[in-house]
């Protein structure tokens, strides 16, 4: 069981979920009826344990920490 948090302007509840893969993952949240996660999915930046990682083919372990990033801007 991984923990998926989002962070930021993300108003979702952390969420324990079984996956294996970050493409594993990124399906299974895509099937959540909550449109606004859907279009946050494309264009958040990911992290597993604190790094951020690009490839959908990343495996997970159980306990891994996966936190969904959203785009930012500041000055």
């Amino acid at each position: 069981m991984i923990l998926v948090r989002f962070l930021g302007p993300l108003d979702f509840e952390d969420l324990k979920i079984e996956a294996k893969s970050l493409r594993e993952l990124k399906e299974r949240l895509s099937q959540y009826d909550e449109s606004e996660l859907k279009k946050w999915l494309e264009l958040c930046a990911v992290s597993v344990n604190d790094e951020i990682v690009s490839n959908l083919d990343t495996q997970l372990n159980d306990g891994d920490i996966v936190a969904l990033l959203p785009p930012v801007c500041g000055g």
